[in-house]
């Protein structure tokens, strides 16, 4: 997620953006973003950018580069989308002939790109994935888009990430860009428009599940600080919807750590604090884990919590909402209130995703990003996957997840997370530990198992 004025709407959720050098051997620059630190945060609520937009050079590469290379050029690991199948153990999902087909994921980004079917299909030929068509919906007045207004071009970054990797995990599920014309940053600015959007498309029949990289911090909605959360609560109507509808909605856990950023976008709060709709108890919270992994996308260590120079995976305890009967078994964790993660996906800036870009001219060609805005449109792909496999939307999820979570791993599907914490610039966060914890959430998922364990199959 990432930062904004006190005032200002969401921002956009954790996708820090490391952008490859373009010349082997170059030093990176790190520059400063919504929702991270030294890189920026985009958290299309985080100040509307991705959660965890942060990019290392303003150039893209023309190709990418194997995982060992960038270690040996830039520094950080980089992952290829067939990396990611590999370890996440979807490959045998595929055999089965589940790939989302018949499923539909929406996923909501203020301004959109307006090179992002170009951008996919370069995407899905360099890792030979079937290419489809992204419906685009534009909702209220979506401006032309400036390659040269910082705000578009953090946004259409989140965008390429969102859809890239929802249907890189999902490729035959259908996807739905919903482009907003007002961007979220902190407070209520640009969320209505973004709850509205999704009432819409729920209420169409157009949603299975819904990807949310965008989230504000509970305390900066007016009247947090008097005990009134009526101004975020208001905002509840469509996931209230998608309760009803068995839709299933997703949200990044933010960038920061158990904190989040300061008004003045520079700052950390120097306390904990939780974001919406991450927090909320109709929404599962994806945080973010790093992974270790060698060129074929095999595990040489074991995931931890994501905690790098970039940014650390969102986790904590909300201010706002108590704790939801399904975390009953983890009180002793969440205390009375609703607890953040539920699940970890792929989201350090050392083991960053490759993505292709296009919509501003200057930079175009293949950046690495990461942040929990890459951990949840990869989640949401894992979900369309299930609803394929189970016939019907699987809605609600949390409760399904903290029950498979009292069951042996290789039942579940659910890998638990135990190395690593959220801590991050100098405000003190979560440790891993077994079992449900505040920085990984119930751990991370093999997903053949995983999907067939949600699927009852």
């Amino acid at each position: 997620m990432g930062i904004s004025p006190a005032t200002a709407g969401p921002r956009r959720s954790a996708t820090l953006r490391a952008l490859a050098l373009l010349a082997v051997g170059a030093t990176a620059l790190a520059t400063g973003g919504a929702g991270t630190a030294k890189v920026a945060a985009a958290r299309p609520s985080v100040h509307v950018r991705p959660a965890s937009s942060g990019h290392i050079t303003a150039a893209g590469r023309a190709t990418p580069l194997p995982t060992s290379q960038c270690v040996t050029d830039i520094g950080i690991r980089c992952y290829s989308p067939l990396q990611y199948r590999s370890a996440y153990n979807l490959d045998p999902l595929y055999q089965e002939g589940i790939t989302g087909k018949g499923r539909t994921i929406v996923i909501v980004d203020s301004f959109g790109s307006p090179t992002i079917q170009h951008d996919l299909e370069v995407f899905d030929k360099q890792w030979g994935i079937p290419d489809t068509q992204v419906e685009v919906v534009k909702w209220g007045d979506v401006p032309v888009f400036d390659p040269a207004n910082p705000e578009h071009t953090g946004w259409a970054g989140e965008t390429t990430l969102d859809v890239e990797y929802a249907h890189a995990i999902a490729p035959d599920a259908h996807i739905v860009l919903v482009e907003t014309g007002v961007a979220e940053t902190e407070g209520v600015t640009g969320l209505p428009e973004m709850m509205d959007a999704e009432r819409a498309m729920i209420k169409a029949g157009r949603a299975d599940v819904i990807s949310q990289s965008f989230g504000a911090t509970e305390n900066t909605f007016p009247g947090f600080d008097k005990g009134d959360f009526k101004s975020l609560t208001d905002l509840r109507y469509a996931f209230k919807l998608a309760a009803e509808r068995d839709v299933t909605v997703l949200a990044a856990s933010g960038d920061a750590g158990a904190t989040d950023y300061q008004t003045n976008g520079q700052d950390l709060y120097p306390y904990r604090v939780n974001s919406w709709p991450s927090s909320d108890p109709l929404v599962t919270s994806v945080g973010g884990t790093q992974l270790t992994l060698d060129d074929a996308g095999k595990r040489t260590a074991p995931d931890k919590v994501w905690h790098d120079d970039y940014g650390a995976a969102g986790g904590g305890v909300s201010g706002v909402f108590d704790r939801p009967w399904y975390q009953s078994a983890v009180a002793a964790t969440t205390g009375n209130h609703r607890g953040t993660p539920d699940i970890s996906m792929s989201a350090a800036v050392d083991g960053a995703a490759w993505t292709y870009e296009s919509y501003d001219p200057a930079r175009a060609g293949w950046h690495l990003t990461g942040g929990t805005s890459e951990a949840t449109p990869i989640f949401s792909g894992v979900v369309a996957l299930a609803d394929q496999l189970a016939g019907h939307r699987l809605g609600q999820l949390n409760w399904r997840m903290y029950g498979l979570g009292l069951l042996p791993s290789r039942w579940s599907g659910i890998t638990d997370v135990t190395a690593g914490d959220n801590t991050w610039n100098q405000v003190t966060g979560y440790q891993a530990a077994k079992g449900y914890d505040l920085a990984s959430g119930l751990g991370t998922i093999d997903g053949t198992r995983f999907v067939h364990a949600l699927a009852g199959r």
